[in-house]
């Protein structure tokens, strides 16, 4: 039986890409801060798909839990075959108003547990002929939102490059960028959402669905939904100035994006 390893696995996307593993016949690893809360999600995974389920407690701001995860990743005799790099959170206030203790725990948890995470999966994949790495990036990613942006643009270039390196070797690299998604993020960053209409909100097993089936095919960058995908083509393309006064008018209004 293969085994899936998934950092914020307990709501939102984590939760369905268990679920969507789970169901492919995957063992698990989940990953999250709140032990009570692995420990629920385990057994009813366990319950309903018959599948093995390890809980390993763990915030990723914190490097020495980090490296626990790490450690895991990298044994040899309990090998990960599928690292789905997903935890995240938002932050409501901008650059200037919020503290540079969670601008730092931001990028902690979205640019350096992925670095470090997928440093220490990859090469037993490689050495094996095979695996997938799934990083959870953003169409924030392609526009001007400050540190959130910047780390999910970070991420999805990344994921490039080691799709790149890993050319050949069996292994896999894709960036899932989704938009709007119906999950715990926006609430529990305190965002308020109202403005955003109903026809830009994606539900989290539809962009799990896409990332797994792109990530099936050796796709490089997932975008879910027809509209995100025309966004994401016109956030690309578009006069970085023109890019940088949506990027305005969105932090003015209060808007947030899946992690």
């Amino acid at each position: 039986m293969t085994r899936a390893l998934i950092t914020g696995a307990t709501a939102g996307l984590g939760r369905s890409f268990a679920d969507a593993l789970a169901a492919r016949g995957h063992s698990l690893v989940l990953v999250a801060r709140t032990q009570d809360r692995l420990a629920q999600v385990a057994t009813e995974i366990t319950g309903r798909y018959g599948v093995a389920v390890d809980v390993l407690p763990a915030d990723l701001a914190d490097r020495e839990q980090v490296d626990a995860v790490a450690r895991r990743l990298a044994d040899p005799d309990h090998p990960v075959e599928v690292l789905v790099n997903n935890a995240g959170f938002g932050v409501k206030e901008g650059f200037l108003s919020d503290s540079v203790a969670d601008e730092q725990r931001l990028i902690d948890v979205l640019v350096t547990a992925v670095m470090r995470l997928s440093h220490a999966a990859l090469p037993g994949m490689v050495a094996r002929g095979s695996g997938q790495l799934i990083n959870v990036s953003s169409v924030a990613g392609w526009i001007t939102g400050s540190t959130y942006s910047a780390a999910k643009a970070w991420v999805t270039v990344f994921t490039e490059g080691v799709a790149g390196d890993l050319a050949g070797t069996g292994v896999s690299a894709t960036a899932v960028c989704p938009g709007f998604v119906r999950t715990e993020f926006h609430q529990r960053a305190e965002m308020n959402m109202a403005g955003v209409p109903e026809w830009m909100w994606l539900s989290a097993d539809d962009v799990v669905a896409a990332a797994l089936r792109d990530a099936d095919r050796g796709k490089v960058v997932s975008v879910a939904g027809r509209q995100y995908e025309a966004l994401s083509l016109a956030a690309q393309y578009l006069p970085r100035p023109l890019v940088r006064r949506m990027g305005s008018r969105r932090r003015g209004s209060g808007g947030g994006d899946r992690a």
